[in-house]
């Protein structure tokens, strides 16, 4: 695994994610969860596997909300898996 291939994964990720932040029809705190998440994976400060648990931890936490529409849920269900490929 290269960390060509981690920063791949993350990418993907945010482009997932700002999907959810740019939907209005998500409620404004899993817009903001999936904001902190996408800052959690762009702090370069961090190794790709922390930053990619971090962001983990964020996602998880809202998957439960359930105000959360079913769509933006699978998508939030797909971010965790592809960043649980993400290691060191």
């Amino acid at each position: 695994m290269s960390l060509f291939d981690n920063e791949a994964k993350i990418k993907q990720a945010t482009i997932m994610l700002m999907r959810i932040i740019n939907d209005t029809a998500v409620p404004r705190n899993i817009r903001r969860a999936a904001t902190e998440a996408i800052k959690q994976l762009r702090d370069e400060t961090l190794s790709p596997g922390v930053r990619a648990a971090n962001a983990i931890s964020i996602l998880d936490e809202i998957s439960q909300d359930p105000n959360m529409p079913v769509y933006a849920r699978t998508i939030i269900w797909n971010v965790i898996t592809i960043l649980e490929t993400v290691k060191d």
